[in-house]
């Protein structure tokens, strides 16, 4: 069959699997032969600490995709190049030594990534070769939905009814068709050297793994088998950070280890209320990349200008609050258990992201962008788009947000949603003495059941760093000029 490259590389970056992957389906049915690159790309590696999680992630899933391409192709000389420099530099010096006419990526949203792909796309250009970019990790992308006025959506229940009837108009997925296995071309002599160790790319590999997080599109699989059983059930169970409710695939769907739309044509087939709430919070995963593509101001700034005017908590006592927050030493259980379970594990509980989110914004008044950057350096499934529509909508800073004069309550949370102190007792161990009504609150206990617990306040578990009554009076007056700013358009 004619086609038009006779030869094209394959740029792999946020999509780590060979099932569903559009820029790989692309060049295989545009190009006679194809090549695969990842770059351990040091514009990002660099600012990273030496020992990552996702940095480990990452370079499992290319050795489990190397092997798989390699398997695919039926013959050793084929496989995936991958690299470690700047990939900004690395891949059009790769196109010009592999001579391919045409390089193939999925599209990436951030502002940092659009300016790194503008920079190959010149680079290419000049020389004669061509860089298509195709829609992969969302389902919809910038401007495919937009409201009957031309413009993009900015509140999400409207946002919601426009994805689910544009998705009612698409055919069921299919099976991807066959990936002709002689199509894969073997990699130049040059090349023919395994991919880099952790140790080669300056990382170590003793990082702690408490989650047993599997790598690749093998570890992706292994968590939605587990899921399926109990996607019936999501609506009620996601809520309740001791109970194994969420589908904890939010890591794989960050790296691409596994196809979203693969993920919403299960969901879709599936009646269940539970199976519709899940639906919904993958349109909102659409809705935050879109916000970013469209507005991309947000990944500095508010969305709500006038909330750039607030005045933030500064100086040493401020930077005291976010160390206790940042260590879980707030004082306030559920917060605290939270905290932890975000450093010991590299993941936090969606509903627990909203609670100590928004009490390092309302109860301790410092500026929601220090909990995002928090947040991007210890997340597995750090997302620009996701973690900042988050950060916003606890700072009531963001499209469709919190109303600022809403505020979470973080003892009635950790009673609602962690009424037996299950959680609580899992990543506070200090605590594990203290009985259902006393752990939620160890200020509040009595001095008998502290003691019988073998809790000292002040000294097993800190005193709450502020009364939430007065850091609400704070709150409302910190965000009370906002009654007068002028509306968002």
């Amino acid at each position: 069959m004619q086609t038009p490259f006779d030869t094209g590389l394959v740029w792999l970056r946020r999509d780590l699997r060979w099932e569903d992957n559009a820029a790989l389906g692309a060049a295989l049915q545009q190009c006679r032969q194809v090549h695969a690159v990842f770059v351990f790309d040091r514009a990002i590696l660099d600012s990273l600490p030496r020992a990552d999680r996702r940095v480990e992630f990452i370079h499992a899933s290319v050795l489990e995709l190397d092997a798989q391409w390699r398997a695919r192709a039926a013959r050793p000389d084929a496989g995936l190049i991958v690299l470690h420099g700047l990939a900004q530099d690395e891949i059009p010096a790769l196109a010009q030594a592999l001579q391919v006419q045409a390089v193939f990526a999925a599209r990436d949203y951030e502002p940092q990534a659009r300016a790194r792909d503008a920079a190959v796309d010149t680079t290419l250009r000049a020389q004669g070769r061509v860089l298509r970019l195709c829609k992969d990790h969302v389902l919809f992308e910038e401007s495919e939905l937009l409201t009957q006025g031309g413009k993009p959506y900015t509140v999400f229940t409207p946002y919601l009814r426009a994805w689910r009837a544009r998705l009612a108009q698409q055919p069921a997925a299919a099976p991807a068709p066959a990936l002709q296995a002689e199509r894969m071309a073997a990699r130049p002599a040059a090349l023919q050297h395994a991919p880099p160790t952790l140790a080669a790319l300056g990382f170590s590999d003793q990082h702690s793994n408490p989650l047993k997080l599997a790598p690749g599109a093998s570890g992706a699989h292994a968590l939605l088998s587990d899921f399926l059983p109990r996607l019936g059930r999501y609506d009620s169970a996601r809520n309740f950070p001791a109970r194994k409710g969420p589908s904890y695939l939010g890591v794989h769907l960050r790296f691409g280890t596994i196809s979203l739309r693969q993920l919403v044509h299960l969901a879709r087939a599936d009646n269940s209320s539970g199976a519709a709430t899940w639906l919904s919070e993958l349109a909102w995963r659409d809705f935050y990349f879109q916000i970013l593509a469209n507005f991309p101001h947000v990944a500095e700034r508010a969305f709500k200008p006038a909330y750039d005017s607030i005045v933030w908590e500064q100086g040493a006592l401020a930077q005291d609050l976010y160390a206790a927050w940042c260590a879980g030493r707030t004082g306030y259980p559920l917060v605290d258990a939270a905290m932890a379970q975000l450093n010991q594990t590299g993941y936090m509980h969606n509903r627990l992201r909203m609670v100590a989110g928004s009490f390092l914004v309302k109860h301790l008044g410092l500026d929601w962008r220090w909990g995002e950057r928090y947040f991007a350096q210890q997340l597995n499934d750090f997302d620009l788009a996701a973690n900042n529509g988050g950060w916003q909508w606890v700072a009531s800073s963001g499209c469709d947000a919190q109303p600022y004069f809403r505020i979470f309550n973080p003892l009635s949370q950790s009673e609602k949603f962690d009424p037996d102190g299950a959680f609580i007792r899992r990543y506070l161990p200090a605590l594990a003495g203290l009985d259902a009504r006393a752990i939620h609150a160890p200020w509040l206990a009595r001095p008998l059941d502290l003691q019988l617990a073998g809790v000292r306040l002040g000294q097993d578990y800190p005193l709450p760093l502020v009364d939430h009554a007065q850091a609400r009076a704070r709150t409302l007056l910190r965000y009370g000029f906002l009654k007068k700013a002028p509306a968002v358009a």
